[in-house]
């Protein structure tokens, strides 16, 4: 059997869908057949041996794809090792990555079911000139400087230790997907 990894993504902005592609990019170097999309297109995990869900944090809630894809999802996902990263903070604050770790523990718990084999935050990018409704009322977003803290070498260097998780015993990798 062909190890198949899918790298699921929700984004409101397109910063968490450009991490997901590193992602998986990684993934595919590290030699895993992958799937990359969004996660409310995803219909059946049947032919994946892992998953990768990745999906930013507003106001202290992780994004509402992802929660819905846990909750349709949820025996497949009991099937197969299933890794999670959030981005997060946007200032590169102690207690900004403390709290933010804290709300995706928060988030998670809401699906006691749910045990991830690996769990990791990543900082955001904010760029105020691109708020939406709501957001854009609110004045004390629309003064916050840009920022992106973004690290690609730990981005890739955890989706490249990933590869030992999402890959279940007898599973043979043969090919790479292009």
């Amino acid at each position: 059997m062909n190890s198949k990894v899918l790298v699921g993504y929700a984004s409101q902005y397109g910063s968490t869908q450009e991490v997901a592609e590193a992602v998986a990019a990684a993934l595919q170097e590290s030699g895993l057949a992958v799937d990359f999309q969004l996660m409310r297109n995803v219909r059946t995990l049947d032919v994946y041996s892992g998953v990768v869900l990745g999906a930013p944090l507003y106001m202290f809630r992780w994004h509402k794809d992802a929660l819905h894809f846990l909750s349709r999802h949820r025996d497949a996902l009991k099937e197969r090792p299933v890794a999670v990263f959030a981005l997060g903070p946007f200032h590169d604050k102690a207690e900004d990555w403390v709290e933010v770790r804290s709300e995706i523990d928060k988030e998670l718990a809401k699906f006691p079911w749910f045990t991830p084999a690996a769990v990791e935050i990543f900082g955001g990018k904010f760029d105020p000139t691109r708020l939406r409704l709501p957001w854009s009322l609110v004045p004390a977003l629309k003064q916050m400087p840009a920022s992106d803290l973004r690290d690609w070498a730990a981005i890739r260097a955890w989706a490249i230790s990933l590869r030992p998780l999402l890959v279940r015993s007898g599973d043979l990798v043969s090919e790479l997907k292009p």
